[in-house]
């Protein structure tokens, strides 16, 4: 049994719920949600293309063009000299009625550069159809 000494007070539950700490919380969360939002709403008006993979039909007129990680270009697996080889070859191939599509297979550590020249060399000729051969995601990888 417990026994009080002095003044008796009446020690009840106190039953409301202290709200300054939520308040505190929200106006934090709102003045943090009033700074970003013009952010993230401020941004130029363009219109973005639809992507869509779309399944390659290899056509025996195709050009495909490899370039490994060292910047090395193959014209249909035989390997070219150098750019102005490439050049040369892509030009004769340009005249042709209907032009055949170049396919160009990058390999995954080839630097932007090396894909960026024979992008560069197609567009020099006229070459009209360019198309990157991609791997295709594995489900559930």
């Amino acid at each position: 049994m417990a026994m009080s000494v002095g003044e008796q007070e009446d020690d009840g539950v106190i039953s409301a719920i202290n709200t300054t700490p939520l308040v505190d919380v929200m106006l934090v969360l709102l003045i943090i949600f009033l700074i970003t939002i013009p952010v993230v709403i401020t941004t130029v008006p363009v219109k973005l293309p639809k992507a869509t993979n779309q399944v390659t039909v290899t056509k025996p007129e195709n050009i495909v063009i490899a370039v490994d990680a060292d910047g090395n270009m193959y014209w249909n697996a035989v390997q070219v000299a150098g750019s102005a080889e490439l050049s040369e070859k892509l030009a004769k191939v340009a005249v042709l009625d209907p032009q055949p599509e170049v396919h160009i297979r990058g390999d995954k550590a080839a630097r932007y550069e090396f894909i960026g020249r024979v992008v560069v060399a197609c567009q020099r000729v006229g070459i009209v159809k360019v198309g990157f051969i991609t791997e295709p995601l594995r489900p559930g990888g």
